[in-house]
């Protein structure tokens, strides 16, 4: 298939009968993997009508060639490659160039992408400003978003669309400078001081050595948890036309430059119904243990539909049998407790309610087996990552994601700015009332 051009399906249209008496032939498309959609675009210039979706969850707002999931199957694929290959043999430059560039890079390609992110870890020294502006108690994902947005104005060449410039540089420098920026973010919410990038380390490595060295003492990432958080960026690099990556597109059909796009996704995935979801499963754990630890207690409590309580990390909005990301991880949280060794009476728990609920027949008839987000948040805790990080490091692995979709709109010569439409509700037409005469 060629970019954004979906093959039509031979001699059928759908016939819409509108109660006015008029009607009208639509077009129907059909994907790579016959998924099925019909072409409404023509439809209010035609008939006066436009059709109503909240959340547009019926709506396909774009062609995509990056990725393919089916919520049915529980399929989830970047550039046609399954998941669960990447997760097993991939590094997260590699998918990250998988997901920008649309192939995977040969070993040259894979050099000097390494090489350009190595170039671009580090930030202007003036930016460390900004950091000591910010509230000690200002929320990460606050400060990663200003600190990415701010970039459009370290380089200038980025700071719209039409003059941005070397998007490949703009790429590399987003993806390499992101987890300086969180890395930053976390040290200044905790006091301590900045850790400088190692071009030495692996991406993940390096990361975490921002995260955790400090100058007292001498820390070298486990291997283990390097591989842990190369696995977790992978499975969270891209999922389709999701509440972030819409805002990102949004954002960029106005031809807003790359830095203004991903800061404004970034904001996107701040919500509690997005990217928090990790962190609402640890802060459930941790209420379960404050009322005592009594895991059937809750697990009833979430089977009566009275009791307003939900088990978070269960289930899948989009996943209705299994969600694939949480079969791969699954082994890479036994693994990481196992080798960490960690005593904590909250991922205790985590283990108890995952027993239970894979084995409970109202889990297993509702199809409500642990997604992503259980894992990833027992993950995240297991190696340190503290709570309130949770978000920011979803930010670190989606951003290829972004970037993908922002350059793949950006090279589409037939998009147009986003403008969704509105059946008005509101007053109809009255007078202006003079203010000594209003009630």
């Amino acid at each position: 298939m060629s970019h954004n051009t979906a093959r039509k399906l031979d001699s059928k249209n759908a016939v819409l009968y509108l109660p006015d008496g008029q009607s009208i032939e639509l077009p129907v498309f059909t994907g790579s993997e016959n998924e099925g959609a019909v072409d409404i675009s023509r439809l209010r210039s035609q008939t006066g009508h436009i059709t109503m979706d909240p959340g547009y969850g019926n709506t396909g707002s774009c062609q995509s060639e990056i990725t393919f999931l089916d919520g049915e199957k529980g399929i989830l694929r970047y550039r046609g490659i399954p998941i669960e290959q990447l997760a097993d043999k991939a590094s997260f430059v590699e998918v990250a160039y998988l997901i920008v560039y649309g192939k995977l890079p040969n070993q040259t390609e894979l050099d000097a992408f390494t090489d350009n992110l190595n170039h671009h870890a580090l930030l202007h020294e003036d930016m460390k400003n900004f950091f000591s502006s910010f509230s000690g108690q200002a929320h990460p994902m606050a400060i990663l978003s200003a600190m990415v947005a701010s970039l459009s104005g370290y380089y200038d060449a980025a700071s719209t669309a039409e003059r941005s410039g070397d998007v490949d540089t703009n790429a590399a420098r987003l993806i390499s400078k992101i987890r300086t920026l969180a890395a930053f973010s976390y040290k200044k919410s905790i006091g301590q001081p900045f850790v400088y990038p190692d071009d030495s380390l692996s991406y993940c490595a390096n990361f975490l050595q921002m995260m955790f060295a400090v100058p007292a003492r001498d820390y070298e990432p486990d291997p283990v948890v390097v591989d842990a958080l190369n696995l977790l960026l992978i499975l969270h690099a891209d999922h389709e036309q999701n509440c972030s990556t819409a805002t990102v597109r949004t954002v960029a059909s106005s031809h807003a430059n790359l830095y203004a796009s991903v800061a404004a996704g970034i904001l996107a995935l701040w919500g509690p119904l997005h990217g928090g979801a990790n962190q609402k499963v640890i802060e459930m754990l941790e209420n379960i243990r404050a009322d005592g630890g009594n895991i059937k207690k809750f697990v009833d409590m979430a089977k009566d539909k009275d009791s307003g309580f939900r088990i978070m990390g269960f289930g899948h909005r989009v996943y209705k049998n299994f969600d694939p990301r949480a079969t791969v991880i699954r082994k890479a949280c036994d693994k990481v407790l196992d080798k960490l060794g960690i005593e904590d009476p909250v991922l205790d728990l985590a283990k108890q309610l995952e027993e239970v609920a894979l084995s409970d027949d109202y889990f297993i008839e509702r199809k409500l087996y642990p997604n992503v987000d259980f894992y990833s948040g027992i993950i995240y805790r297991a190696i340190g990552i503290p709570v309130n990080m949770f978000t920011v490091m979803f930010a670190l692995g989606r951003l290829p994601g972004w970037i993908g979709q922002w350059k793949e709109l950006m090279d589409d010569p037939t998009h147009r700015i986003t403008r969704p439409r509105q059946i008005y509700q509101g007053q109809t037409a009255v007078d202006y009332v003079a203010i000594e005469d209003r009630v």
